[in-house]
């Protein structure tokens, strides 16, 4: 059953309908019809009606939605429940209504708005002045019944929810009567400034949502050190009033701080205003007027920062605290006094009246900048665009800051369509970069090396694409000077000393027929003044060269013809630049950065621009805004935060564990190790690849590669420093400088060798490329005779022959079977190539040698092991069916990177079987004389033997030393032997310059810390070097031995 207060509300909203009704077809629907407004002010009294006039319909909407749930109750109470009523499932609908009409009603009311949307038809509201009391019931409509519009739009409304606070006290409860009556009261008090105000105050200040909170006039307030008569809070902006003249406080940036001991405040009653360009200070009579400025103003900064512009400033409990505004902010502002930022606009996040956070700054020139500020300056990552010319062109600064300059790492995109990447210091290019032109350029080029103070400095790669030249070497202010390399794209080279871009003095020029200028050349390489030129068949020129106009090219000299064959590594394998650039020395403004960050123990905050993020490609480049407020993270394995990095390194302490952390942290972009792997690989690609692809830069690569790698592990030991240090606890310091280089080789280059085999590679095939050449003939040359034909032809023991493994077909004899014997020991071989890691390769290679053993094993049924009578000629015969191209430059490159703790081992002997091999197969004609020579010590004949062992020969042996105590004594310069080809012939002695020291006993074996000796015979040259094998004897010692070609 329905209670009597359900039966009122329902009459009360009936009534308040019908009036609604009336209202809005006496009122609203004429004031609608007005004349189109002539100005802007006649606008914005237009605009205000018709929100009034929506807010309106919209109360109207909601009172029949209200009478028709209260007319459902009414009629079924027993199935609607009360809590279904409108009114009271959705209190905050009306209230929200409520409030926003009274708020729309008070800027009406403070603008004036009715009195100027009648005064064009006052005579038709004078004539509805009767129609209108109807409305009315405390005012008196004396001359027109436009005066009292806006009563009756207020009135009955504000009625109608005294009904509801009578009826419903839950209503009551929300909608208090005192918010309209704060209302209307702020905007009479609004109205009444304006009268007071001169016209010219007025118009500057006046609009239509502005509402007047406090008056120094009321509340008293003086500001210092600043001059103002009177001091004004809005509900928007803090206005100081000096005479005609005054200043206006977007509250959206306005801070105030009362701590008395952070701020000398003159008053014991006042507190600190900080604005972006201004800070000042307003100081109260008492406590009282403190305590009611501080809370007003803070009430009213929150309001204008919670957008909610439209709710008034409430009145506060006595008992409740004054709520804070917050510290950071968002706000848009332009800069009028500042120098650095005079008439700049910066829109973004605030505190203290300082830029701080993410925004955009924009100077009136055309500059721009958004990025990271900290306390007004530009600081962490940043896009600044500078415009450059008339043209519509500009200078894109991409980096990091770090108190309004840039520092750390960045990108430039020049208004000249070059672009550099590297770092940055003091606004200026500081340690590693590289400066690229646009290939459209009229001379392209790139640059990549190191900057001091904005020009290039030290260890640098230029290319210039226009003339096809890479200039690898020395920089000083912006010019080549000190020691340089030139390579051009017809594969000549040549290594001058620069001086501010010049060349002086003499220099070596390397010809691409492998002839030799030793002498003065110009920049177009013709030979000036004296020089001697090195023909590759040994001949030699010394002359004087010059060069004129109209006169040709004229040399005076001595050709001689009579010299003796030369050194290949003085010629056609010379390298350049060892001399001139130590290893240690180059690439130094990568090294650095990453040894400061070291030094500075990894702060985080400095984490971002020392490795640097950036965008690769310019279309990228344009969606920076886009980028920069994105969350940067990044989903690799490693962490990306250098506190996590820190936190995890000391847990990777086991070989296996570091091994596979390595791993992962190299292939990162984020980690440190990653991104200086990825700088080396940068650099090394620019020196070696394309026009740098000659070999005479093989050792400078080989070389660069192999430091890199000491780096990186150095670089990792300084991280785990840092990592222990912040751990508390104490890193070990290895004093064994070898053992460091050792874990370098071991741990690192296996990982990083990838990175840079592509270009390596290159430089070892074109250094081998005539050997190459001659191995691939020989190659096809064996490649001819069937598997039967071959054996025999290298003389392997037909006991030794795999033919039980063949299968054969109907009509097939075992002479025409090819490619079948030793199978799975050839494919084994063939494996070296599908992976780039030294000790990879090497395993490959020990896989072939047992699997050439297991077959023999099974051919015999028992456990055999090569003597190496038998192993080298069947691994001439895997070797030439493996057909693996280019494998004296894969031997020489293992040889170069492999771990030096194989050194002497099975890996070097294997190793060193393949090149004796190889150079069996660059050889014109392959007869039976490759040779190995063995020292031996025979205990019961108390001598030392040297073996000579010749395929095809039987062995000779002859005696060499006497006893143990001539071996420790004895000058390896009487060592004598004979070729085997001529054994009966007269001895051919080794020459003194080339004899071997350090030969002493141990036991009842040779130790030898230098294997190496030159002998001359008749022997095809190799190399040959091993120094002790479990199937040989202890006391054998194999040495190394170099003929001469």
């Amino acid at each position: 059953m329905c209670t009597p207060e359900e039966t009122s509300l329902l009459q009360a909203e009936e009534t308040f309908l019908a009036l609604l009704g009336r209202i809005n077809t006496l009122v609203f629907q004429p004031l609608l019809l007005a004349e189109e407004p002539s100005n802007s002010k006649d606008q914005e009294c237009m605009r205000l009606l018709l929100q009034l006039s929506e807010q309106y319909q919209h109360l109207w909407d909601l009172t029949q939605a209200s009478l028709q749930t209260l007319r459902q109750r009414l009629n079924c109470p027993t199935t609607v429940s009360l809590h279904t009523l409108h009114l009271l499932h959705s209190p905050d609908l009306f209230l929200e209504a409520y409030q926003q009409y009274f708020v729309i009603y008070s800027s009406c009311m403070a603008v004036q708005t009715f009195q100027k949307a009648t005064r064009k038809k006052s005579e038709f509201w004078r004539s509805q002045r009767k129609a209108l009391k109807q409305f009315l019931t405390s005012v008196t409509l004396e001359t027109s019944g436009a005066a009292g519009l806006p009563h009756i739009l207020c009135q009955p409304l504000t009625d109608h929810v005294q009904q509801y606070v009578l009826i419903l006290l839950r209503l009551g409860d929300a909608v208090d009567e005192s918010f309209i009556r704060q209302v209307l009261d702020e905007a009479l008090a609004t109205h009444s400034l304006w009268e007071m105000l001169g016209n010219r105050l007025v118009d500057a200040l006046c609009m239509a949502d502005r509402r007047l909170l406090l008056d120094s006039q009321e509340v008293p307030v003086v500001a210092n050190p600043v001059r103002a008569d009177r001091v004004l809070l809005f509900n928007d902006v803090l206005v100081l009033l000096q005479g005609h003249s005054f200043q206006t406080f977007n509250l959206k940036l306005v801070w105030m701080d009362a701590r008395l001991d952070n701020k000398q405040i003159s008053s014991r009653y006042g507190f600190h205003v900080i604005t972006p360009e201004e800070e000042f200070f307003l100081s109260a009579k008492d406590a009282q007027g403190k305590a009611c400025w501080l809370s007003k103003v803070s009430q009213a900064i929150c309001q204008v920062l919670s957008g909610r512009r439209d709710i008034p400033v409430l009145e506060q409990h006595q008992n409740q605290e004054r709520v804070e505004p917050p510290t950071s902010r968002y706000c848009l502002y332009t800069f009028r006094t500042e120098d650095r930022l005079r008439l700049a606009t910066y829109d973004g996040n605030w505190s203290w009246g300082k830029p701080h956070g993410k925004g955009t700054l924009k100077w009136p020139d055309g500059r721009n900048h958004v990025g990271d500020f900290h306390h007004g300056l530009e600081h962490g990552f940043g896009i600044r665009l500078v415009p450059h010319g008339p043209e519509d062109k500009y200078d894109c600064y991409k980096c990091h800051w770090r108190e309004g300059q840039m520092q750390g790492y960045g990108i430039c995109e020049y208004a000249n369509e070059s672009v550099y990447k590297g770092y940055f210091r003091d606004n200026m290019r500081q340690g590693f970069g590289v400066l690229e032109s646009s290939p459209q350029a009229p001379q392209p080029f790139k640059f990549i090396g190191h900057w001091d103070r904005d020009k290039k400095n030290g260890y640098g790669v230029w290319e210039d694409k226009d003339r096809g030249e890479r200039y690898i070497g020395m920089w000083q202010a912006d010019h080549r000077h000190g020691q340089g390399i030139v390579v051009t794209q017809s594969g000549i080279c040549y290594q001058r000393t620069f001086h501010a871009d010049k060349m002086v003095g003499p220099g070596i020029l390397l010809l691409e027929d492998d002839s030799l200028y030793e002498g003065s050349f110009t920049r177009d390489l013709a030979y000036i003044g004296k020089g001697k030129i090195t023909f590759p068949n040994g001949y030699f020129l010394k002359a004087s060269f010059s060069t004129g106009v109209g006169k040709g090219f004229h040399t005076q000299g001595v050709l001689e013809t009579t010299a003796h064959p030369l050194d290949p590594t003085h010629t056609c394998k010379r390298q350049l630049g060892l001399d001139a650039f130590p290893v240690e020395s180059r690439w130094q403004g990568i090294y650095q950065q990453f040894r400061e960050f070291i030094y500075s123990n990894c702060p985080e905050d400095a984490q971002e621009a020392f490795l640097g993020f950036h965008v690769q490609t310019a279309k990228e480049l344009r969606k920076s805004q886009e980028y920069l407020f994105c969350d940067r993270g990044n989903p690799d394995e490693v962490s990306a935060k250098i506190k996590d990095i820190l936190a995890e390194l000391p847990t990777h302490r086991e070989p296996e564990s570091l091994q596979l952390y390595l791993q992962k942290a190299l292939k990162s972009s984020v980690h440190p190790l990653g991104k200086l792997l990825k700088l080396l690989t940068l650099t090394f690609q620019a020196t070696y690849s394309g026009l740098g692809a000659n070999k005479h830069l093989l050792v400078l690569a080989q070389e660069e590669v192999q430091q890199h790698a000491k780096e990186i592990w150095a670089f990792y030991q300084g991280l785990l420093g840092v990592a222990l240090e912040q751990q508390g606890q104490v890193q070990e310091e290895s004093e064994d400088t070898s053992k460091s280089h050792s874990e370098a080789y071991r741990l690192v280059l296996p990982i990083i060798l990838p990175c840079f085999y592509p270009e390596l590679f290159m430089l070892y095939m074109l250094y081998h490329e005539k050997e190459d050449s001659l191995y691939s003939q020989g190659i096809a040359d064996l490649s001819l005779f069937p598997d039967t034909k071959l054996l025999e032809c290298l003389d392997v023991q037909k006991h030794l022959w795999p033919l039980k493994d063949l299968t054969l077909t109907t009509n097939q004899r075992y002479s025409l079977v090819t490619d079948k014997c030793f199978l799975s020991a050839t494919e084994c071989l063939q494996k070296i190539i599908t992976t780039v890691d030294p000790r990879e390769k090497l395993e490959m290679l020990e896989k072939t040698y047992v699997e050439i053993e297991d077959t023999v094993s099974r051919i015999l049924e028992r456990e055999y092991k090569l003597p190496m009578d038998d192993l080298l000629p069947l691994l001439i015969y895997v070797v030439s069916r493996a057909r693996i191209q280019h494998l004296g430059a894969e031997i020489h490159l293992i040889r170069d990177m492999m771990d030096p703790i194989h050194s002497g081992g099975l890996y070097d002997f294997l190793l060193t079987a393949l090149e004796v091999l190889v150079s069996y197969m660059v050889q014109p004609t392959h007869t039976n004389n490759v040779l190995c020579v063995k020292l031996n010590f025979n205990s019961s004949e108390n001598a030392a033997f040297l073996t000579l062992m010749s395929y095809g020969n039987n062995t000779c042996r002859m005696p060499v030393f006497e006893s143990w105590a001539s071996v420790t004594k004895a000058n390896l310069e009487s060592l004598r032997c004979f070729p085997v080809s001529q054994r009966q012939s007269s001895p051919v002695y080794c020459p003194s310059s080339l004899s071997v020291p350090n030969i002493h006993a141990n036991g009842q074996a040779l130790v030898c810390s230098c294997k190496c000796m030159t002998l001359y015979g008749q022997w095809p040259p190799f190399i040959w070097s091993y120094l002790m094998k479990p199937m040989m004897s202890s006391t054998s010692s194999i040495w190394k031995i170099t003929y001469p070609q």
